[in-house]
């Protein structure tokens, strides 16, 4: 059975940038919306964005709105997260997931989640 891989995490001064990839390993993506979240240590796992099949609906989260892209390349079974402008509240490991069923910002509604990279934004 396949998984989902993140990787492109790593430490980056504020202002700075990172380019998060999320791969399909040992199998292709469904024509599923694929969704970003992130946990800092003692947080809940938010919602940071997603993204449908297709490409042409995309959901962000408020605080990283103007900052982040979400984008796929189906060919490829890869998801990006483009982050800019990066912050010190940023720092956080990165997970990617496949939605299922539900409100497509709610963790609840995703499956199928990779191991996570960890981001960390210094002052």
């Amino acid at each position: 059975q396949g998984q989902l891989v993140e990787s492109g995490g790593g430490l980056v001064q504020a202002g700075g940038s990172l380019r998060l990839s999320c791969a399909a390993s040992g199998r292709t993506f469904s024509r599923n919306r694929m969704g970003w979240f992130r946990q800092a240590p003692g947080k809940e796992r938010e919602f940071v964005a997603s993204i449908s099949w297709s490409g042409g609906t995309t959901y962000y989260a408020d605080f990283v709105k103007g900052r982040f892209t979400i984008s796929r390349d189906n060919a490829k079974n890869t998801v990006y997260l483009q982050m800019s402008s990066l912050k010190p509240e940023d720092t956080a490991v990165y997970y990617c997931a496949e939605y299922t069923l539900g409100i497509p910002t709610s963790a609840r509604s995703y499956d199928d989640w990779g191991q996570g990279t960890q981001v960390t934004v210094a002052s």
